[in-house]
């Protein structure tokens, strides 16, 4: 009634499952997490950050084994662009330091979403005049 299966199913194991290497899952967070930082830290470079810029490479070094290359790539993107992406690139290394359980990682990266919120807020926030109030209309 019913036709045999005559081809291997795609569901069954492959013969040679063990003849590429396997990362583990703390290798994979390793290489995520120096990713964000890496794309952190060049965001951080373009806006001049210094001192900021050096931690990050300090981690991203300490996760890869060798120092980022850094380079001053220059755009033309407005500072509240870039203020707005490396907020989100920290936020995303701040999950997967936290997934890491990497304390150090995960205390730098919440730093930088607090400058990076406070640069957002500052640039957007109407600034109230300095003089003293006056009423419309007042003498």
């Amino acid at each position: 009634m019913y036709e045999p299966i005559r081809a291997k199913s795609v569901h069954t194991p492959a013969d040679h499952a063990d003849d590429f290497p396997h990362r583990s899952r703390e290798e994979e967070l390793d290489i995520q997490l120096a990713g964000h930082l890496a794309a952190l830290l060049a965001v951080t470079d373009e806006l001049g950050l210094g001192e900021a810029g050096d931690r990050i490479a300090g981690q991203v070094a300490r996760l890869r084994g060798t120092p980022p290359a850094r380079h001053a790539g220059r755009t033309d993107a407005p500072a509240l662009a870039l203020h707005r992406r490396a907020h989100a690139l920290a936020g995303r290394a701040l999950v997967v330091a936290a997934s890491r359980a990497d304390t150090a990682a995960a205390i730098l990266a919440a730093e930088q979403m607090d400058v990076h919120t406070a640069a957002v807020t500052a640039a957007t926030t109407p600034t109230a005049p300095t003089g003293p109030a006056r009423l419309v209309g007042a003498l």
